[in-house]
């Protein structure tokens, strides 16, 4: 949908955010520091997906037997254009739904706004855009909340249904199942490089068009192929995510950096540049206990842990040939980038180099 632009006068959006998309999530030692200090209460046996495994979303059984899985996402601007930040704060949020082979029906939008720095032309445009996302992949956008905030955030509540015995796990991933991945990394470090005004206009528009893809072929093609698991690749990056998969399924991983897909070979040169979101750097930290890079150099080990927005499927499967023909029956690229191990659970060993 072509739009015509509001101005923030001089100042431009991303500049009114601390850190760029999914960058800003709390890092994965500060989230469980904090979940330490919390005492949750037993769940009901209608929960059937809770927060024990970090999975990507909450699911329930109802009364009529459905599973309602339900989430929530948002962040500070990610790029300039308001109704491109709005189209990939949506995308993102209904990425959670699909993680979990789940059809996503009902949206809520969460908003914080600078009503004395932005007009609210220009949130307009933004929640067009969540709405225009929504909309093609047959999700309804209900209302929502506002706050005044100096710092603008968006994004939405998602809920959506999967049948009890249909929801794809991320604590399942069986020893010898390969690991698919359907989107090339990079994501966070360019969003780093727009925000620092460093990113050439044709890697920024590859980066939105990659940010507004949804995971829904993704998402259809490994439940029909029976994928035994899978999680989205977000805010923890490749690395942060595959380890909570291998934690909670009690297994370890060999990834082969050589077949990892990067967005653009410039991401290479960006990090090798220090351009990398302070949340990638927060996800190194994290995962170098449980990560053998053997001789990966500094800006590599970065980029695999780089903090993605609106990022693809990381899918465990068995069946390879099954698995493989699905995505390319529903066009989905994808990568196959290692294999579930016997081992420590959440160790990953890493061989080789990436292919700039």
């Amino acid at each position: 949908m072509a739009t015509e632009t509001v101005s923030s006068g001089e100042r431009r959006l991303t500049s009114f955010s601390h850190g760029a998309g999914c960058g800003c999530k709390l890092g994965p030692d500060d989230l469980q520091t904090v979940l330490r200090g919390v005492t949750l209460p037993q769940v009901s046996a209608d929960v059937l997906v809770a927060a024990d495994t970090g999975d990507d979303a909450a699911v329930y059984r109802l009364p009529s037997g459905e599973g309602l899985i339900a989430t929530l996402d948002f962040f500070t601007p990610i790029v300039d254009d308001p109704y491109d930040w709005g189209r990939i704060a949506a995308t993102n949020a209904l990425s959670d739904v699909y993680a979990m082979g789940g059809r996503p029906l009902l949206a809520l939008n969460i908003v914080n706004w600078p009503v004395d720095d932005l007009p609210l032309e220009m949130l307009a445009q933004v929640l067009q855009g969540g709405v225009d996302v929504a909309t093609a992949d047959g999700v309804v956008v209900a209302g929502g909340h506002s706050i005044t905030d100096p710092e603008p955030k968006y994004g939405m509540v998602a809920l959506g249904l999967v049948a009890p015995d249909d929801v794809v796990r991320n604590s399942t991933a069986p020893v010898g199942a390969a690991l698919y991945l359907t989107k090339p990394l990079g994501l966070g470090i360019i969003s780093t490089a727009i925000k620092r005004g460093l990113a050439d206009d044709d890697l920024v528009a590859a980066a939105i068009e990659l940010m507004t893809t949804t995971n829904r072929a993704a998402s259809e093609a490994m439940r029909n192929a029976a994928a035994e698991a899978a999680t989205d690749v977000t805010g923890f990056g490749l690395l942060g995510h595959l380890h909570r998969m291998l934690e909670a399924s009690g297994a370890a991983a060999e990834l082969d950096a050589a077949a990892i897909p990067l967005m653009d070979p410039r991401i290479l040169d960006l990090a090798r540049r220090d351009v990398v979101p302070g949340g990638t750097k927060r996800n190194l930290a994290y995962v170098r206990a449980h990560t053998d890079f053997g001789d990966l150099p500094e800006p590599e080990r970065l980029i695999l842990a780089d903090a993605q927005t609106s990022g693809g499927l990381l899918i465990a499967a068995k069946h390879k040939p099954s698995m493989e023909a699905a995505l390319r029956d529903h066009d989905v690229p994808f990568a196959r980038i290692g294999t579930v191990v016997a081992g420590d659970p959440g160790q990953i060993t890493v061989s080789g180099a990436l292919a700039a």
